[in-house]
């Protein structure tokens, strides 16, 4: 038995319960490999496959438990803190919050095989406060359905495995260069990219303090809140005089809009992603006064500067809005 197994073995079910628990945590240590490994193991009647299936899957859970209630104590502050800390912190809010708009609970089945959604899906289960129970039934499955995918098919493929460990223990050192190499190459592509994209989005900010400064003095300035409707379920409060739309209105709005106002956009997405790409797309369209907001939401909120409810009927603020003709 190569030493990777002998590792297992020799730590065996609380080394599972441990790995699987902190990789859900949010640390990029893959429980795959593992719960394959333990999937051979079984096959090769080392470890009882049923056990260490129930203990990977409570593992999960009980890590999923912990970012729900974070996410129902803290808010959407905690999507985008775990964002900043990932490789493509840009998109994976957004991204999320679709995917949850779209299939509610049922996120919760396939989270686990998506890399990103993985890591999302418990708080913001949280963060728009789905009920504990149903939570709780979909985060079982969902944990059910990972953990026995990958070590049903160690088990399967016991034999296969063990020759692929044999090779692997052949190659040796060898073996932790190419890895290492690999992998660091992959953070290096990643981070190429992430700049890359955000050099592409470079355009004037407009700061909380000038927006305030010419909201006080009575500016006639068209500001729009770009936020997610699960983010703006969550904070309903925004900016005074802010129409809230999803960028798709907006985008399909713009021959609408007006070219003698000033227009500003903001968002809580790390970067302010979102309304700076949408402001670069609609300059291309002819609309030259229009700016993101500096530092989004969170900048504008964290000033203590004036909020207002966008409507009294949540719904009503969800509904897609014409913006003010042009005078």
């Amino acid at each position: 038995m190569s030493e990777t197994l002998q590792f297992v073995v020799r730590h065996g079910y609380l080394l599972v319960f441990a790995w699987v628990f902190v990789e859900q945590a949010g640390l990029p240590i893959p429980s795959g490999p593992l719960l394959m490994a333990v999937g051979a193991l079984a096959g090769m009647r080392q470890m009882n496959l049923g056990v260490a299936v129930m203990i990977a899957a409570v593992a999960a859970i009980a890590s999923d438990s912990m970012w729900y209630e974070i996410g129902r104590r803290k808010g959407v502050r905690v999507l985008q803190l775990l964002c900043r800390i990932s490789l493509e912190p840009d998109s994976c809010v957004r991204r999320t919050q679709v995917s949850f708009g779209r299939n509610g609970p049922r996120v919760l089945l396939v989270a686990k095989f998506i890399p990103g959604l993985n890591a999302m899906a418990a708080p913001l289960a949280g963060i728009i406060r789905m009920g504990w129970r149903r939570f709780l039934i979909y985060d079982v499955l969902g944990a059910m359905l990972w953990v026995s995918a990958y070590a049903v098919t160690g088990f399967t493929f016991s034999g296969e495995l063990e020759r692929v460990a044999a090779h692997a223990a052949y190659l040796g050192e060898w073996l932790l260069v190419i890895v290492v190499a690999g992998f660091s190459a992959y953070i290096l592509w990643k981070f190429y990219k992430r700049r890359k994209f955000l050099r592409n989005l470079r355009i004037a900010r407009i700061t909380p303090e000038e927006l305030k400064g010419k909201i006080d003095a009575g500016e006639d300035v068209i500001i729009v809140d770009l936020r997610h409707a699960l983010e703006f379920e969550a904070q309903p409060e925004t900016i005074p005089g802010a129409l809230h739309m999803d960028a798709a209105e907006l985008e399909e709005a713009s021959e609408a809009i007006p070219r003698d106002r000033e227009i500003v956009l903001f968002c809580a997405c790390p970067n302010e992603v979102t309304a700076a790409r949408l402001a670069l797309l609609l300059r291309s369209h002819g609309i030259t006064r229009i700016r993101p907001l500096a530092e989004g939401y969170e900048g504008w909120r964290s000033r203590g500067f004036p909020l207002a409810l966008a409507a009294e009927d949540p719904m009503v603020a969800r509904e897609p809005k014409a913006l003010p003709a042009e005078s």
